[in-house]
């Protein structure tokens, strides 16, 4: 009588990946392609309420403003900011 080689574990890796939800495939945020450098939220309510504007840039910049003025200020200082950071004037300069 020979003896039987042991049977080979399962990969538990494999699973406990599937099982957290971990992706193991391909990255959702690839370093191709077009992506948001910078963003600018206006929001405008209605007749007698507080409008507010954010300003969103990918270089840290991360600003808030409410009511008629500062907003105002927030929109006028997000299109100078479009104009000096270097995240999005290093592809103008090449065109």
């Amino acid at each position: 009588m020979t003896a039987r080689p042991p049977r080979p574990l399962p990969a538990v890796g494999a699973e406990k990946a599937g099982a957290e939800g971990v992706l193991s495939g391909l990255d959702p945020h690839p370093p191709t392609g077009p992506r948001i450098l910078a963003q600018l939220t206006i929001c405008a309510p209605g007749r007698g309420a507080i409008p507010s504007a954010r300003s969103w840039c990918s270089c840290g910049r991360d600003l808030n403003a409410f009511g008629h003025r500062k907003a105002a200020a927030l929109i006028a200082d997000h299109d100078r900011h479009r104009t000096l950071c270097p995240l999005l004037t290093q592809g103008k300069e090449a065109a």
